[in-house]
């Protein structure tokens, strides 16, 4: 496609921008969609990703007839597949008439499923079905109905760990992702970022009434350099923020740093943990992480009573320094331990002797004294710990998952899953 086209499609939708990725993606979504292939648009959250579906919707046959846009992710586990396949008068509680769902009311148009990884399984299949067939059923009736929609979806989920994790179906994948289109993050866009917030700061002084807000090189260099993890979305907000609360109009280096939350602050070197050669596998929480550091220090512990416990039954022969005596003074206290320093000399002697002069210590068998503790290496896993919590939240609860998943902060989405792969039916 010709750059002018696609110059053209920029100026109609409102996109800001001349990078290559970019226009990559313009020009995949105005050759697709004369067609009724199903697209997936990804990237990061707050790239734009909502302008393609309409892109697509508007250059395609099924421009005059309904586009519905719905958010997948903000609609209730429990309603999901009654807002998109409707329900029958009567199929659950406050079901008071008949309700067509989305797919019905954009029957021969387009509809946006935006979040679609954040689908339920039940509702990924009925999903799928439509795909292959066109066909669905409301919620509450046996009757097939069949509607004739174009589905484009959108997601910042990485597709590669939800479907290994299980909460996203391979099948579905692909039947969703027969035309993929990458959205660039605002990091890879750089040369784009003065431009856009020179676009955002006339938008918004014309607003506010006001004059707009211009920046200095410094700034500048400094707006190109940051990593910009919420994209363009945040380069918005940033701009109308300092646009309101800026007395001044030229903006320098050191106040846009006032506005730029620390780059450092969502980077967390635990989450880079794998397990099972998955990505953040195990780390799915700050609960599940703080677990992790527990458990390293329990195991920490467990060593050192292993070599504890090898010392007092003579495995293992050491020498300690005087001057670790002389900060654990309790040591000499065990029966079953004897110093070669009377302890009667100790407070005298020590000072004198060298920080590097051992003090021998042998294990003595002492008849009267009996170890009664058995040392049993402890080797518990994360997911062993996991699953115990979980048991024990659904027991103290009479099974009830949701009051379960409350008391776990979880949501009963992930409580359900655990459920399965941990076989606690």
């Amino acid at each position: 496609m010709v750059k002018s086209e696609i110059q053209s499609v920029k100026l109609r939708f409102g996109i800001i921008g001349s990078a290559d990725g970019l226009n990559r993606a313009i020009d995949i979504a105005m050759q697709v969609a004369p067609t009724d292939l199903s697209v997936l648009v990804t990237g990061e959250s707050g790239v734009g990703k909502e302008s393609f579906p309409q892109i697509i919707h508007q250059f395609s046959r099924r421009k005059h007839g309904p586009y519905i846009a719905v958010n997948c992710g903000a609609i209730p586990e429990g309603t999901i597949d009654s807002e998109l396949f409707g329900h029958e008068k009567g199929a659950f509680t406050g079901a008071i008439s008949d309700r067509n769902g989305y797919f019905a009311e954009a029957n021969g148009g387009t509809i946006f499923l935006d979040e679609v990884g954040e689908l339920p399984l039940s509702t990924q299949a009925r999903l799928l079905r439509v795909l292959e067939s066109g066909e669905y059923i409301k919620v509450g009736s046996s009757k097939v109905q069949k509607t004739d929609v174009r589905i484009v979806a959108a997601t910042n989920v990485n597709f590669a760990d939800a479907i290994a994790e299980g909460r996203f179906r391979e099948d579905l994948y692909y039947r969703l992702n027969t035309v993929p289109i990458k959205v660039p993050s605002l990091r890879e866009r750089s040369d784009d970022i003065v431009l856009l917030f020179r676009k955002f700061a006339t938008d918004f002084a014309d607003k506010y009434h006001m004059p707009p807000i211009q920046l200095t090189e410094g700034a500048k260099q400094l707006l190109v350099n940051y990593s910009w993890p919420g994209n363009v979305r945040q380069l918005k907000n940033i701009t109308e923020q300092i646009s309101i609360i800026e007395t001044s109009r030229e903006i320098t280096e050191d106040i846009l740093k006032n506005y730029l939350p620390e780059q450092s602050v969502s980077q967390y070197p635990a989450l880079l943990g794998t397990k099972n050669g998955r990505t953040g596998k195990g780390f799915e929480s700050e609960r599940e992480i703080l677990y992790q550091v527990l458990f390293d220090m329990r195991r920490d512990v467990t060593e050192l009573k292993k070599l504890v416990h090898d010392i007092m039954n003579g495995k293992i022969h050491t020498e300690v320094p005087a001057h670790y005596l002389q900060n654990q003074v309790s040591i000499v206290r065990d029966p079953s331990v004897v110093v070669s320093t009377p302890v009667s000399e100790m407070n005298t002697s020590l000072s004198s002797v060298s920080p590097i002069e051992p003090i021998k210590v042998t294990h003595v068998e002492s008849p009267g004294v009996q170890d009664t503790e058995e040392y049993v290496e402890e080797n518990l896993s994360l997911d062993d710990v996991e699953k115990e919590m979980i048991r024990k939240a659904l027991e103290r609860h009479h099974g009830k998952r949701k009051n379960a998943a409350q008391d776990l902060k979880i949501s009963e989405r992930t409580l359900y899953r655990k459920i399965k792969e941990y076989g606690l039916d």
